[in-house]
């Protein structure tokens, strides 16, 4: 759990951008420049302008701490000094960054409380006119309610520009999954006849000339060189043929579970693959039942999880080896999912391996898939393996 927590925090430390360090230095030097051109800055006020401005470098890992932070040490330095409108600029942008994260009433709250500290202390400042300070304090309303307009805006935009994002991933890994489905099929075909032509026709020449042979031998004459050349031959292009129609007929994984976490990396989503036990060559049939339920659960994710961590574990005991892939995305996965095509064929696939397989929400949320294989499962045959690549 502590190594998660050292994984999170460095995870959050990565999203400081340089430009957000920027951003809080040219906030803080607008309120700095305007409070020297004014009545001074005293070293309080300097220290609660560097900390709330230096504060809006962190809003995209915490904007509400931010927003709170800002709002506090410039509503004192507002109350302290009365320095004008413009000591309101840092929190503007904080306000700005928290509806930007979807926290409009966190947001329109700090606005309402700055505001009427502000008002405050406009108005009662030694000789201040009260309607200056409300056209000021109402001025300054405007601006933080485009702040909050904005930071919404700029909120529903990026998901739009993710949903496209999403949607072209999406297309095209149904091209891709067609274009598979398309090239197995047409193995397949070519596999049916080649078996139906080639196969009767290179068996009858196998047979006659096996025939031909012994009658020659039984009557005592020579066997012909030729047609003992046409026996080997035809036996050797019987074999070539069958091993021909096996490759044809067999649709194995190209890759590795490694290669799949790579291609989800590169497509935009959070993947770990850990590895556990004493890792050893699997069968044919584990390693491509193995690839298979990776791929996908993997697929799922980018289907249904949104935004999400997700975990890729194979575990190799002695007698099985276990795949999980759990994530912690969207809670609308909470429910049971209705058996799709995908998950039916992982039940057949490791049904036919005499494993087992749950696939299910996780208790604090998002999926996980668990599958238990045994290591020394027979391959499948050609009807169940057609049958589980078909689904």
């Amino acid at each position: 759990m502590r190594d998660d927590q050292v994984r999170g925090r460095s995870g959050r430390l990565r999203e400081i951008h340089p430009a957000d360090g920027v951003l809080a230095v040219v906030a803080g030097a607008v309120v700095v420049l305007a409070a020297l051109f004014g009545d001074g800055l005293g070293a309080l006020d300097a220290v609660l302008v560097a900390v709330g401005s230096a504060a809006l470098a962190a809003y995209r890992v915490a904007p509400r701490a931010v927003l709170a932070a800002t709002t506090v040490c410039l509503l004192a330095f507002v109350l302290h000094s009365d320095p004008g409108a413009t000591a309101a600029v840092p929190v503007v942008g904080a306000v700005h960054t928290a509806a930007r994260a979807g926290h409009r009433a966190v947001a329109g709250s700090a606005a309402a409380v700055f505001l009427a500290g502000f008002l405050v202390a406009a108005a009662t400042v030694d000789g201040a006119d009260t309607g200056s300070a409300v056209r000021q304090t109402l001025l300054l309303t405007g601006w933080f309610l485009c702040a909050v307009v904005t930071g919404l805006a700029d909120r529903n935009w990026q998901a739009y520009l993710r949903q496209t994002e999403q949607r072209a991933l999406e297309a095209e890994r149904t091209r891709e999954e067609a274009a598979l489905r398309r090239a197995g099929e047409e193995r397949l075909r070519i596999a049916r006849e080649l078996h139906d032509s080639l196969t009767h026709s290179i068996s009858i020449v196998k047979l006659q000339a096996g025939v031909a042979v012994h009658l020659a031998r039984k009557r005592g004459d020579d066997v012909p060189p030729a047609l003992l050349a046409i026996q080997e031959a035809s036996g050797e292009a019987m074999r070539e043929l069958r091993a021909t129609l096996g490759v044809l007929r067999t649709d194995e994984p190209t890759g590795t579970p490694a290669l799949l976490v790579e291609r989800a990396r590169s497509a935009g989503i959070a993947v770990e693959l850990k590895v556990t036990g004493r890792e050893r060559p699997l069968s044919r049939a584990v390693d491509g039942a193995v690839y298979r339920i990776v791929q996908e659960a993997l697929t799922n994710v980018a289907r249904h999880a949104g935004p999400a961590e997700v975990t890729v574990t194979l575990d190799y005991g002695e007698r099985e080896v276990t795949v999980r892939v759990e994530d912690d995305g969207a809670a609308d996965r909470a429910s049971p999912p209705e058996p799709g095509t995908g998950l039916t064929g992982m039940r057949e696939r490791v049904a036919a391996l005499g494993g087992t397989l749950r696939a299910a929400p996780r208790p604090d949320g998002g999926f996980a898939v668990r599958a238990e294989l045994p290591l020394h499962a027979g391959a499948l045959d050609a009807g169940a393996l057609a049958e589980a690549e078909a689904t």
